[in-house]
């Protein structure tokens, strides 16, 4: 059974380095946790490493720029690893003719790959950083776009693996659910986000770094709220995770917004997930 605890810091004695998920842990995409910046800047202050570990397409500069927004800081951070950063070397590798999904913003991603964007009929590959509008679409909506894709044989290229996620009080569609619906049409998809490896390892390397030692992995802790991607990321990866209960999960073990222990146990059985600790929220 996961193990609650009252906070971040009853953890700090027993990790170097924290891999900590962004979007559902420091923020909702409205608004920033309240407790959940000064958590990570209180164990940065105990001489612990953070490293910023998201599925967002966007590259790293863009994401802390994001944070601030919000009112974080890199008072609450060492670095960031984003899955866009990642994502560049797929794209490097990858076909050079390529049909964009998703919103203008993120184009920027193949700058200095040697791919450029081109129409559905001219594309050798897909990239894909999220739907065009996520507001008023679904995946269903792409499903005849991608069926006829997928009749071409044609990579597809995910640059945020995540399904869903928060903003505000309201679940939103990402590219993961695209790369899902592509996969059970039968195309291939390249993925380097979470829950996939290279990721984890950018961020190792950039923790151990920090450090200027190797960090072990017995005192490298995970922090997430996602299955898909957090959970399943730590677990095949070989690390303790720190689960955070207000997720995109919480409908499933919440009652009048409070955490059953029983319900949540069950939810985590169930999806055989097992997280060393966990925390409703990050504090």
């Amino acid at each position: 059974m996961a193990e609650p605890i009252e906070a971040l810091s009853a953890i700090h004695d027993r990790y170097d380095l924290f891999l900590c998920d962004v979007w559902g842990v420091l923020h909702n995409g409205v608004a920033a946790y309240p407790e959940a910046p000064a958590a990570l800047a209180s164990a940065r202050r105990a001489g612990k490493k953070v490293v910023l570990l998201t599925n967002s397409p966007r590259l790293c500069d863009a994401v802390a720029t994001q944070l601030l927004a919000f009112g974080i800081t890199d008072e609450s951070y060492d670095a960031i690893v984003t899955s866009g950063d990642v994502t560049k070397k797929l794209i490097a590798e990858g076909p050079k003719n390529l049909f964009y999904l998703g919103p203008e913003r993120d184009t920027a991603l193949i700058a200095g790959t040697g791919a450029e964007i081109v129409s559905a009929d001219e594309a050798e590959g897909i990239l894909c950083t999220g739907l065009f509008n996520d507001e008023t679409e679904t995946p269903e909506d792409y499903r005849e776009m991608l069926s006829a894709l997928r009749m071409r044989n044609i990579p597809f290229i995910c640059a945020n693996p995540d399904l869903i996620v928060t903003r505000g009080d309201r679940l939103v569609p990402c590219a993961g659910a695209l790369a899902a619906l592509y996969e059970a049409l039968g195309g291939k998809t390249l993925i380097a986000g979470k829950p996939h490896r290279p990721i984890y390892d950018a961020a190792v390397a950039k923790g151990s770094a920090l450090a200027g030692r190797t960090i072990a992995q017995e005192r490298i802790a995970a922090i997430g709220d996602g299955m898909p991607t957090d959970v399943r990321g730590a677990r095949d990866y070989g690390l303790d995770l720190l689960f955070i209960c207000e997720g995109i999960h919480a409908h499933e073990y919440t009652v009048d917004g409070v955490v059953d222990e029983k319900a949540l146990t069950r939810f985590l059985t169930e999806q055989n997930a097992k997280p060393k600790f966990w925390l409703p929220l990050l504090r």
